[in-house]
């Protein structure tokens, strides 16, 4: 079995985020999907998990972040294309999202990102590498 990824954050209202991911493209697997959590696919072994706050809370004795007003983690993901990077944060716009920071363009790599309903930061990149992959 290959490696899977989850990230788990923390969110207000777990419909709302639903629904803003969903008109992103995502999708969610219903067999961990309930009304405390939501399985979001972002790949064949990359997945959010978005929890309830207060669902959240179980899992760490720590206080939850607020990340409208704090960075815990910054989410990067790879975009087959620039327009894809611009697409997605458009989206994200259009969903209730941000975009607090222009795009970045440095030649080999295009960046842009948003914040979610909840703050949590997405960064979103296109690289062209040699040989296909970062050294």
């Amino acid at each position: 079995m290959a490696t899977q990824i989850y990230v788990n954050l923390p969110v207000k209202n777990l419909d709302r985020s639903k629904e803003f991911f969903a008109s992103l493209g995502y999708s969610f697997n219903p067999e961990f999907t309930d009304e405390k959590a939501a399985c979001m696919v972002i790949d064949e072994n990359i997945y959010v998990m978005l929890l309830v706050e207060s669902f959240f809370q179980g899992f760490t004795k720590k206080p939850v972040a607020d990340a409208t007003k704090t960075t815990e983690v910054l989410v990067c993901l790879s975009c087959d294309s620039r327009a894809r990077v611009d697409q997605l944060v458009a989206k994200a716009v259009a969903a209730g999202g941000t975009a607090p920071n222009p795009p970045q363009d440095h030649g080999f790599m295009y960046a842009h990102g948003f914040e979610d309903l909840d703050g949590h930061v997405w960064e979103l990149m296109h690289a062209e590498f040699e040989g296909g992959t970062p050294t």
